[in-house]
């Protein structure tokens, strides 16, 4: 298995330290801070560990609240809100130096039939016809085949010479690496990935790039639901739209297709969206 995959899931794997308390690291390539998708994925794995396995988890609401510290554990409070029939929901709250730095709810329930009706797939190059983000950027991240999760855009900007366009970006993504049949390991990852192109969709309409050094992006809150299992390591389409930007702050939204293109999770987002010399 790919190393930063395997180290991924390996953090996942969360450590007991008492009842619905539970400790885990960052993965050794976060950078000066821990990547928010990394405390989404084990916020999820600390959850999970206190629901029976009939619930599978339908939706997580969570804030970021401070930013992460990669090189000091993360205590993960689980807090059991409501034991139900069809659902359960359960509050988590990662701590460190003894200060929240992430807060989440986050909702099980039991399967069950119902109506069903879905937002159409967009119609876009398949990924094979793509090249991967790595590949794309390799000139400005000489390191960047060390991510678990490949991503290939379908309508990238040129990072040197952006262009004012739509605020509305498609990207195909999946996992370096087979995985195993568990719903809740593709859920984490799933997550992990999903904070990672959402934000800068709402550059688009300015013409400014990722990696322009006074720009400031950090992730506020993010909201997941979840609709119909899916395999993190076959291809998924995260189509991802900004509605607004005002005020420093960007919302975005995110619908995620497999391949047959059924909508298997939706996502939401507002971020800090900056320029420091303003």
């Amino acid at each position: 298995m790919q190393k930063a995959l395997a180290e991924l899931l390996e953090c996942n794997q969360l450590e007991e330290i008492d009842i619905n308390l539970y400790t885990g690291r960052a993965a050794h390539n976060s950078g000066g801070r821990i990547y928010g998708g990394q405390v989404l994925a084990q916020a999820l794995s600390a959850a999970g560990r206190t629901v029976p396995a009939e619930f599978t988890l339908h939706s997580m609401h969570a804030y970021f609240l401070r930013m992460g510290d990669p090189n000091r554990q993360v205590v993960y409070d689980v807090e059991a809100i409501r034991d139900g029939r069809s659902f359960m929901t359960r509050r988590v709250v990662a701590q460190q130096y003894g200060k929240a730095i992430f807060s989440a709810m986050l909702s099980y329930q039991v399967e069950e039939d119902g109506f069903e009706h879905a937002h159409t797939v967009p119609d876009v190059p398949p990924p094979e016809s793509l090249i991967s983000d790595d590949e794309r950027l390799k000139r400005y991240f000489p390191n960047g085949g060390s991510w678990p999760i490949e991503f290939r855009k379908v309508n990238p900007q040129d990072p040197e010479n952006p262009q004012p366009k739509e605020a509305v970006s498609y990207s195909w993504f999946k996992a370096t690496d087979k995985l195993g049949d568990d719903l809740a390991t593709h859920q984490q990852l799933l997550a992990y990935a999903s904070d990672n192109p959402i934000l800068i969709t709402a550059l688009n309409p300015h013409g400014v790039s990722f990696l322009n050094p006074e720009l400031a992006t950090i992730s506020l809150d993010h909201a997941l639901w979840f609709y119909r299992p899916f395999r993190v390591d076959d291809w998924l389409l995260y189509e991802t739209e900004s509605d607004v930007a005002a005020n420093g702050r960007a919302w975005c939204r995110g619908r995620i297709y497999n391949r047959k293109g059924e909508l298997v999770a939706a996502v939401t987002q507002e971020g800090l969206l900056r320029l420091k010399n303003r």
